[in-house]
């Protein structure tokens, strides 16, 4: 286990660190341009068996099931007649039709690698913002869990075993997964996958436009024209509506099926909008056999509505396999579980029994009660047919009656005061501290109680107490829990909690930045492990405690029972596995993760044969579509409600790297050019310089470089395009829902490009004990604006995050200091270490001027800011 360095055995930082688990090491984003090879496709075919609707004819089905109804009746092996039965059960089963189904028999996913772009570390800042002497810069790379591999070995051994590191990933989950599949052979690792996907076909069903915009309004298609700026991050509207929303649905499902250990566990979060139709969907791709349970959650509010409010969601929970599937039980408090009310009677220190009332204090030295029935129905045991006594008073059993246990060991039960007489019946006491918790249903009613772990950071953030359970209910610790939907991270954040490795993912980088926030200036208790060296996959420690009152309060608790009582037995004792010990000197971080991304083949390099025809021909299909959705949508919206209009878009008669020109009205007409960058990936320096030449040389008065992410060199020359080509140009960033293609319903009013600028920084050179030191502040964000060429400023103060690299190195981000200039996001770190650091070290963690360093190996450093809309600005 890693220690920080400088801290006392007093108190000290650290994380858990999954020492047994290995993982494919995956290459940093500096060297895709090495990997030329593009894979094909995969192609995912569905099971016919799961889903008859594929190949169903009433005919067909009908004498289909009569030929295997002859066969259970006339086979002469049981084996056969079960496995006729089971075809006929699954040929029975009713299903799920909707448009388009039954025409596609399979589905396509691109097959691209992952790239490393960040390797973030909270005790690698903490580190670096305290660390005074020079000799701790190489250090600190071993606490980003960073492998360190020169770029030979990144690129001719890309994938070979290394230690885990926790991921976020950007990019769409359907090709992450088939990435996880194809790239670093995945398949049935994930013990456990959460899924809280867009609820419905409402704008705002699942929607966070702004990091800094915490709300979120439904309407229509005139809502989204009043309100111009808002970027549809997470939109959800669907050309077929709900038939596009279940095959999304269904294609996700399958590759998380192929994701899935054996003993592994799905769960789906849903409101009662569609539940009914996901569920159908479920039953198909997993089999319906293998259906745990539907969870009631209960919600913080509900809206407003006609008839009954809404206060609830429901979460959908399947397996991969019924037989294998691992469960923990859980247990509530039973005072919280609203059982301790069935407990009205009371046993008083001189033995006498009263019954409360309403309201009523228990006596001081008394003992909660319920008395429970002590004979059952008539099952058999003569041994348990007699005429009980007790005090000179004779009970006889009922008819159709057998007593609970024989003679002798109901008279250990009067012998140890465990019967209760009322009227003519004998009664078990059952004490409430014989077992004190009660085992959790499926209906979680205390879900929406807003404690401060389930504070939503935005709208639709899942509830952290539910994700927990299912955690807890399905995984230990070390196993790997997958999130294809990360939205505010809540599930990374709870798998973190517990010692679980974890992958995230999503489309949109807004809801990433927000989830890296929230992990790297977490705190946690840390939980005691069994074995150090294994980390947490060794296991937690439980002990048997209880408070001043007698009260059970360790993770491990009696049961009593009455059949441990009369057969004169220890009681069992339940583990209770939300409850491990805490060293509580220790204040625990999240462990190092990455941001990763997908990176295609470039679209830019030359070379022949099938493969990269092919990849051309993807590429023209893609620009089509582009320019299709241009035509739907033809603004370029910035700050200020300020609007550039398209007219006239259409492909360049003859051009060999420009992919569309259009006029745009600003005062005169002009002609303008524009270019787009690889559906997955980043716009090139090669990209950009040549459209550039070629928008000059033709005459175009303005480029406009439309992609899903650029790298630094290519946002460098955009600013400097007019100098280096002889043409403005303009970077607008599309939102990544856009590559979900023909399933997005594009809607005019939609925005789907904004624009943004460089950060403007400043390094100042510092004297500390005659060595060279330097700091670096973050003067302000620069946004071009075209309508004016003029560049619109906001200050260093006024961005939601920016992160310094003291020693980039041309390929991955490592987080060395990260800021959070309008939020309080490291107070939680602050109070718990307010006597290891200074108050010097938070406000530099705050602000807009950096913590002094010095300089690295490769002597340069990268600064990245992070935008309200999630752009990564990096200068």
């Amino acid at each position: 286990m890693a220690r920080s360095r400088g801290q006392s055995r007093s108190q000290r930082v650290d994380s858990y660190k999954h020492t047994e688990a290995e993982s494919p090491l995956r290459p940093d984003v500096g060297t895709q341009a090495q990997f030329r090879k593009k894979k094909r496709p995969a192609v995912y075919r569905y099971d016919p068996s799961l889903s008859p609707a594929l190949e169903w004819d009433e005919q067909s089905a009908r004498e289909e099931g009569e030929s295997l109804i002859r066969q259970i009746l006339e086979s002469t092996s049981l084996d056969d007649a079960k496995a006729a039965a089971e075809k006929l059960k699954a040929l029975s089963r009713p299903f799920l039709n909707w448009a388009g189904k039954s025409e596609r028999l399979s589905f396509d996913v691109p097959t691209l690698p992952l790239f490393v772009h960040e390797r973030l570390s909270t005790e690698a800042i903490l580190e670096s913002v305290k660390s005074q002497k020079s000799d701790r810069q190489l250090s600190m790379f071993d606490l980003f869990g960073d492998p360190r591999r020169s770029i030979t070995d990144q690129v001719l051994r890309p994938y070979e075993q290394g230690e885990w590191t926790n991921r976020m990933i950007l990019g769409d989950s359907l090709v992450v997964m088939n990435s996880l599949l194809s790239y670093e052979a995945m398949g049935g690792q994930a013990q456990m996958i959460y899924i809280d996907p867009p609820y419905g076909v409402k704008f705002g069903s699942n929607f966070q436009p702004f990091i800094r915009k915490r709300d979120v309004k439904h309407g229509d298609d005139g809502e989204m024209t009043r309100e111009p700026e808002m970027v549809q991050a997470y939109r959800d509207t669907w050309e077929l509506g709900l038939h596009s929303y279940l095959t999304y649905l269904r294609d996700r499902f399958y590759l998380c099926r192929e994701l899935l250990h054996p003993t592994g566990s799905i769960f789906v979060q849903i409101s009662d909008e569609n539940v009914h139709h996901v569920r159908e969907v479920m039953d198909e791709v997993f089999g319906a056999e293998n259906f745990c349970s539907l969870i009631t959650l209960r919600k913080t509010g509900g809206l407003g509505s006609e008839g009954l409010t809404a206060i609830a969601d429901y979460i959908l929970w399947y397996v991969k396999d019924h037989e294998k599937m691992k469960y923990r039980q859980l247990y509530l408090d039973k005072g919280l579980a609203g059982v301790a009310d069935q407990y009205r009677y009371a046993k008083l220190e001189s033995g006498e029994v009263i019954k409360l009332k309403t309201g009523e204090d228990l006596p001081d030295g008394a003992k909660l009660f319920q008395p429970t029935s002590l004979h059952t129905m008539y099952a058999g045991v003569e041994s348990c047919l007699y005429e009980f006594e007790l005090n000179s008073k004779k009970f006889k059993l009922p008819p159709h009656r057998q007593w609970s246990t024989t003679y002798p060991n109901m008279m250990r039960l009067a012998e140890q005061g465990r019967i209760y007489t009322e009227g003519s019946t004998p009664r078990y006491i059952r004490y409430i501290d014989d077992f004190p918790v009660v085992a959790l249903s499926n209906v979680w009613m205390d879900t929406g109680a807003g404690s401060f772990l389930d504070r939503p950071l935005y709208v639709v953030q899942t509830v952290a107490k539910a994700v927990q359970r299912c955690i807890l209910m399905t995984t230990d610790p070390g196993d790997l829990v997958i999130d294809p939907t990360c939205g505010s991270g809540t599930t990374a954040y709870v798998a973190e909690q517990w010692g679980r490795r974890w992958i995230t993912i999503d489309t949109s980088r807004v809801p990433l930045a927000l989830a890296r926030q929230r992990l790297l200036t977490a705190t946690f208790p840390y939980h005691e492990l069994r074995d150090e060296s294994l980390g947490p996959v060794g296991g937690f420690v439980y002990k048997r405690k209880q408070n001043s009152k007698g009260e059970e309060v360790g993770g491990i608790v009696p049961h009593i029972t009455l059949k441990s009582i009369a057969n004169d037995e220890p009681p069992a004792e339940e583990v209770l596995v939300d409850r491990p010990e805490e060293i509580k000197n220790i204040i625990r971080v999240t462990a190092p993760f990455t941001v990763e991304a997908l990176i295609p083949t470039p679209v830019d390099w030359e070379g022949d044969g099938e493969e990269d025809s092919g990849a051309a021909q993807d590429y023209g299909s893609f620009v089509d579509r582009m320019i299709e959705v241009l035509r739907k949508s033809p603004a370029l919206h910035l700050d200020g409600n300020r609007v550039v209009t398209f007219k006239n878009i259409r492909p360049p008669a003859k051009t060999l790297s420009l992919s569309a020109e259009a006029m745009v009205t600003n005062g005169d007409e002009k002609p303008v050019a524009l270019v787009f960058g690889p559906e997955n990936g980043a716009v090139s320096e090669k990209l950009v310089f040549e459209a550039a030449r070629e928008a000059h040389a033709k005459g175009y008065a303005h480029l406009y470089v439309v992609g899903f992410a650029i790298q630094p060199n290519a946002r460098e020359l955009v600013e400097n395009c007019l100098e280096v080509a002889g043409v403005p140009a303009t970077y607008a960033q599309a939102t990544p829902d856009l590559m979900m293609g023909d399933l997005l319903k594009n809607l005019r009013s939609s925005q789907i490009f904004s624009v943004a600028g460089l950060p403007e920084i400043k390094i100042h050179r510092v004297k500390e004990k005659g060595a060279n030191r330097y700091q670096v502040e973050l003067l302000g964000l620069d946004v071009f604006d075209p309508v004016t060429m003029e560049l619109d400023h906001r200050r260093g103060d006024d961005v939601p995050a920016w992160f310094l690299d003291t020693d980039y190195n041309n390929l991955c981000f490592r987080v060395f200091q990260a800021f959070f200039p309008r939020t309080s996001a490291w107070d939680n770190l602050k109070k718990a270490l307010r006597a290891d650091y200074e108050a010097s070290v938070w406000e530099h963690l705050a602000g807009t001027m950096s913590a002094p360093f010095e300089a690295g190996d490769h002597n340069q450093i990268a600064v990245k800011v992070i935008d309200d809309r999630g752009n990564e600005l990096l200068v």
